[in-house]
């Protein structure tokens, strides 16, 4: 397992940080959700969120911001928790209220129009993640142009995938989770929601056996910064290059619909990927001077050439 925390690589810029991320899905449930912590040392600030998409197709959202007086490898904001385990396992726990939309998409906008929540529920989380892959770091197998790109989204960018088990209780309803699949991610670096351009970034599985996690940031001028791997069978295959097919967006230029990739891994193996997406919440970004991005969590659906059933995150971040 690689380093949890790392802060002789923290420079000077205010936005440097160092971020925790989980996605996981319950077929069986039908319940999924992607948690983030992420610290800031130069501002002493540390974030969370879960985001929750429901059966019924609502959405719960926990969001907080806390002062830390120091980084280090007690991964705990507020109510959340991503605990390291010496044996490479991890552990999420959480506990707190979630507010809970029926439309996932009007989540942002509670704080000024509370009439759209529709309920607020206690929320508790206790899941262990067992991986069943190698851990991957992006950076390793990255052109230097891609890496040269890519650098206001993160210096270092690690990946694992695993069979995730626990209870998830939203209110008095309880989910218990059973060797679902789900993924962890860890990065360091500069992180500048409103200053990379566009991406991608998708967490797919298929079974135990397939998954893929393909990424792209799209600069202004169209050149490509592109990671990732397919796990397939055991093991982690570089993508060697990523090209974008096809994307179709609403008419706002900013919600995705669909998407078609290309894929080619390190043994020169070509891949064909068909993306849908499910329900949506956008998450906004704005600097002082005005600048907007939409960062869109969903949870989507995937076929990988003629193997179709995939399920997973389906990320964009998108510049107003």
């Amino acid at each position: 397992m690689e380093k949890i925390i790392h802060p002789e690589q923290i420079n000077e810029h205010p936005e440097w940080n160092e971020s925790y991320y989980l996605a996981f899905y319950s077929k069986d449930e039908k319940i999924g959700g992607v948690s983030r912590l992420g610290f800031k040392p130069n501002k002493q600030e540390g974030m969370t969120f879960l985001f929750l998409f429901l059966p019924d197709g609502s959405a719960g959202g926990y969001f907080q911001e806390k002062k830390i007086k120091e980084f280090n490898e007690s991964l705990k904001v507020a109510g959340m928790t991503h605990q390291w385990n010496q044996n490479g396992t991890w552990n999420y726990k959480f506990q707190g209220n979630l507010i809970i939309v029926k439309n996932p998409e009007d989540l942002p906008e509670v704080r000024q129009n509370p009439q759209l929540i529709e309920r607020v529920k206690k929320v508790e989380m206790d899941l262990t993640f067992n991986p069943i892959s190698k851990v991957y770091e992006y950076s390793k197998y990255m052109t230097k142009e891609s890496l040269e790109l890519g650098k206001k989204a993160g210096d270092k960018h690690w990946e694992q995938i695993a069979k995730i088990s626990g209870v998830l209780k939203v209110g008095e309803k309880s989910y218990n989770l059973k060797d679902v699949m789900g993924q962890r991610d860890h990065t360091y670096g500069v992180r500048d929601w409103t200053g990379v351009g566009n991406w991608l970034y998708y967490v797919i599985w298929f079974n135990e056996n397939l998954a893929v996690n393909p990424a792209a940031i799209i600069s202004d001028d169209g050149k490509l910064s592109t990671g990732g791997f397919i796990f397939k069978n055991g093991k982690n295959l570089p993508l060697k290059t990523i090209k974008i097919l096809d994307q179709q967006f609403r008419k706002d230029n900013i919600m995705p619909i669909s998407s078609e990739l290309e894929l080619i891994d390190f043994n020169d193996e070509k891949y064909i990927l068909k993306a849908q997406t499910g329900p949506i919440i956008p998450v906004p970004f704005k600097t002082k001077e005005g600048e907007q991005s939409i960062l869109i969590q969903s949870m989507g659906s995937f076929q990988l050439n003629d193997i179709s059933g995939g399920y997973g995150t389906f990320e964009t971040l998108r510049r107003k």
